[in-house]
């Protein structure tokens, strides 16, 4: 098991909880919403928003941390992450947001509290990039973009 240091940011609320898993199986840690005042966000159809957690966290290295969105409020409401999944590396110490985006066709509240993501806790490694005059030949070759079969 991975430690993940948490800290609230200053102003957070310290009764909403840090991220936990859910179930013994779970690959994601459920992360919730903090918002200031104990407010809330109304995300119209199409919209986005950086969401507050008000968490910092400190990623060991050689890991990183994924955020992901909630099946759920994807099947149920459209709610998404643009730019799934995001990557928060070990040597990110600020603030952590999450951008929720409405796919959906209502608006969507998110409250204070509310589970908004996941978080996923992976290894990285690091490639080493070489310039080179040519690359191997492979069955594939250059095809991509749905060569491989119906789109």
């Amino acid at each position: 098991m991975v430690a993940i240091r948490v800290i609230y940011d200053e102003g957070a609320d310290r009764d909403v909880a840090l991220p936990s898993y859910e179930t013994a199986g779970a690959a994601g840690a459920d992360v919730r919403a903090n918002l200031p005042d104990r407010g809330e966000i109304v995300l119209e159809p199409g919209a986005r928003a950086l969401v507050s957690t008000g968490l910092r966290i400190a990623i060991p290295a050689g890991f990183e941390v994924q955020i992901r969105p909630r099946s759920g409020l994807a099947l149920k409401h459209g709610i998404t992450l643009p730019n799934t999944p995001g990557t928060i590396d070990s040597d990110y110490r600020g603030p952590l947001g999450v951008i929720v985006m409405n796919a959906g066709q209502e608006a969507f509240t998110v409250r204070h509290g509310d589970r908004i993501a996941q978080m996923v806790v992976a290894p990285v490694l690091q490639a080493a990039f070489e310039l080179a005059d040519t690359l191997d030949e492979t069955a594939r070759g250059d095809g991509g973009f749905g060569s491989t079969g119906q789109v």
